[in-house]
């Protein structure tokens, strides 16, 4: 199956938009059509159990993205990735080195070892109980409230809202056995990403993610972490123009040999 997706946009350089877990492409409605506008080939997807793409079988979300490169025959990416999505494009480039050719992570999870804060593992609780009641609606007004950075204006967040309501859908449904495949990435593959990698975090964010960008960025042997005093875990959404600033800053800034997309 072949993800869900939009393109836009012409150039030497491949760039492909991965959503987060309480989101879907919508997230990147503020910086899609721009990042074209400025030059590159832009992908966007919905991941399965997100958005468009159901869950139809056993996945790995990595592979995943390899199979939609192949069908719009691009050899090689940049791979933008928010939160669980910057998780999947870890396991991307650790699986598909050829095919990786730089990466950018916002406020990303990733395979490193540590244990999670209380407020972090109370709210999975509250959620699993919310969803175990059968009361969706407030599990996703947890979501929302957990997720969405002081900078989160109504708009933002009524589509976090509408994506994360969606996802619970779409993955409530699906059979057991259609989960995810566990990638067999770990902490130690990190060190052998070559490509250069920003990570970003965002001062408000939860503190499980700070932590987690801090300790990513140290691991990745061609690492910059930036962090964004105004940012909580959705960047994109938060400040939409100045997270495309970001973007178009550092894509400019790679350099073509190693960013070229054939």
């Amino acid at each position: 199956m072949t993800l869900s997706h939009d393109t836009a946009g012409t150039g030497p350089q491949t760039v492909v938009l991965l959503h987060s877990g309480v989101c879907d492409r919508r997230m990147w409605d503020g910086q899609f059509q721009a990042l074209a506008d400025a030059g590159h080939r832009v992908v966007r997807c919905d991941l399965r159990g997100f958005g468009e793409t159901p869950v139809d079988a056993p996945h790995l979300h990595a592979d995943d993205v390899r199979d939609l490169l192949d069908h719009l025959n691009a050899e090689r990416a940049v791979l933008v990735g928010s939160s669980f999505g910057g998780e999947v494009a870890l396991e991307f480039a650790v699986r598909h080195p050829d095919r990786t050719a730089a990466l950018v992570l916002l406020c990303a999870a990733a395979p490193v070892e540590r244990e999670a804060s209380g407020e972090l593992r109370a709210f999975f609780g509250q959620e699993n109980a919310l969803l175990e009641a059968g009361d969706v609606e407030a599990a996703t007004a947890l979501n929302v409230a957990l997720w969405c950075g002081p900078d989160a204006g109504p708009e933002a967040r009524a589509l976090v809202h509408a994506m994360q309501r969606r996802a619970f859908e779409l993955q409530l449904a699906a059979p057991e056995e259609h989960g995810p495949r566990p990638s067999g990435v770990t902490q130690e593959d990190l060190g052998g990403i070559a490509v250069p990698v920003l990570v970003v975090t965002g001062a408000h964010d939860v503190p499980d993610f700070r932590a987690i960008g801090e300790k990513t960025a140290a691991l990745l042997p061609d690492a910059r972490l930036v962090t964004l005093d105004w940012a909580g875990h959705l960047p994109s959404l938060e400040r939409p123009e100045e997270t495309l600033a970001l973007l178009t800053d550092h894509l400019a800034g790679l350099s073509a040999p190693a960013a070229a997309a054939r």
